[in-house]
């Protein structure tokens, strides 16, 4: 496997997505984790505030899992699942703010949850290749060059 690059936008193609949301999946063991894509962060800009939903609790696909707030966006992170929320990254993003700015694939995940019903969902999820085609046309149309933040 191998992550796919384009003008600084990186997909990884070992990861399930939803482009339309702009979230991306990782699943294993039964849990879905959860974060927003390479794409969606430069396009939000560098993060200042994140504001969890609460775990314990059950959220349909499309529903909001944490409210984002950048230096110019303020928006929901979309749950690309029905599921109940296990966990948040609240811990990291308390630490670093910027983390899914830095690290969106790997330390900069937003969610776990366990889908409800991944057979009937998985529909709405596309391999990386899949991904990458749809992000390059997204990038190529509106001029979007990806950055991670620096210190």
């Amino acid at each position: 496997m191998a992550d796919l690059h384009w003008y600084g936008c990186v997909v990884p193609d070992d990861l399930l997505y939803d482009v339309g949301l702009n979230v991306w999946v990782r699943l294993a063991g039964g849990v879905a984790e959860l974060g927003m894509t390479d794409v969606a962060q430069t396009m939000g800009g560098r993060m200042v505030q994140v504001s969890w939903k609460r775990t314990g609790r059950s959220y349909v696909r499309g529903k909001s899992l944490a409210v984002i707030e950048s230096a110019k966006w303020v928006g929901p992170f979309p749950s690309p699942l029905t599921g109940e929320l296990l966990e948040v990254n609240e811990a990291a993003f308390a630490a670093d703010i910027a983390v899914a700015n830095r690290d969106p694939y790997g330390a900069g995940w937003l969610a776990r949850l366990r889908p409800a019903d991944l057979a009937g969902e998985q529909h709405h999820l596309v391999d990386g290749q899949t991904a990458f085609a749809a992000y390059r046309e997204l990038i190529d149309e509106r001029g979007i060059r990806c950055f991670r933040c620096a210190d």
